[in-house]
């Protein structure tokens, strides 16, 4: 009779037990993951100098990297240079319309002289006419060499142009971290040589993490964009850590579980992924496994 009290009791506790279990079982689980940036260099060259380190944190606007300078300051050396010697031709030029123009008044002086004596018959018209041509053929000299001062002129905007970009691909050696993060992987070192669209280094903002988990059809109905659930990691063998998360993205589209989600024969039914998005107070590392349950 005592044997039999004692196997009731331990079915007992063994449901008791079951039943907290399957009340304790997550809705979805999933893996976290971070939005990873990969920056890249924009100008060819040698490092010069590299200042980040793989798991350090950067702010925004930090110098990364700094490539080697040289061969663009030496073209924007060249430029000024040319610049400089077509500026020296202005004076010249200034100097030869301002005789031409002095000209031009001498004969309107002589042309309106010429135009008094006609009246009084003291002059011909053949005089009247040789100093107006004479006018003419200044005004056409002093707008031929104006039109060659516009060409200098439009000459001289080109070297600023070449000289702004060359101030450009200056600036770009210095790489400047874009978002605020950690460091998750540095892909080049000090005195490498890099080129454009060569990767530097991956970094990722970690205080906002999301967890991709993945849900069957039937749960589909449980949930919305902007919902808040509860997502679960692990804190030791035993306990869980709880954390408050909302949902950002539900998939549209069916997929297979994930081989690194769920067993051998689970893998075999479709599945929805969703992404839960969770403040980050630097327990939650990328690749960690984490649970939700919606209610």
């Amino acid at each position: 009779m005592k044997n039999i009290f004692v196997i009731f009791l331990l079915s007992m506790l063994f449901i008791a037990a079951s039943c907290k279990k399957n009340n304790q079982r997550a809705d979805a689980y999933g893996n976290f993951e971070a939005k990873e940036t990969v920056i890249s260099s924009q100008t060819p060259g040698m490092i010069i100098k590299c200042n980040i380190e793989e798991g350090e944190e950067l702010n925004v606007g930090d110098t990364a990297y700094i490539c080697d300078p040289y061969s663009y300051k030496l073209q924007k050396e060249q430029i000024l240079t040319q610049k400089s010697a077509v500026s020296s031709k202005f004076s010249g030029i200034l100097a030869q319309v301002d005789v031409l123009n002095k000209q031009k008044e001498v004969l309107l002086k002589e042309e309106e002289r010429i135009q008094k004596l006609l009246k009084d018959n003291a002059a011909t018209q053949k005089q009247l006419d040789d100093i107006t041509g004479k006018i003419d053929i200044l005004e056409k000299q002093i707008l031929q060499v104006k039109t060659q001062h516009q060409n200098l002129f439009d000459e001289l905007k080109v070297f600023d142009s070449q000289i702004n970009t060359v101030n450009d691909y200056i600036h770009k050696t210095r790489i400047i971290n874009p978002i605020k993060g950690r460091v998750l992987v540095k892909y080049a070192e000090q005195y490498e040589i890099t080129a454009p669209g060569k990767p530097l280094y991956k970094i990722a903002d970690l205080s906002e993490i999301i967890l991709r988990a993945y849900i069957s059809g039937s749960q589909l109905n449980e949930i919305q964009i902007g919902q808040t659930v509860s997502v679960f990691i692990d804190n030791s063998e035993n306990n869980t850590k709880k954390y408050s998360g909302k949902i950002t993205w539900i998939s549209d589209k069916a997929e297979f579980t994930p081989k690194i989600i769920q067993t051998k024969e689970e893998r075999v039914n479709l599945v929805y992924a969703v992404k839960i998005k969770v403040i980050n107070d630097g327990s939650i590392k990328i690749g960690m496994p984490g649970e939700i349950k919606f209610k």
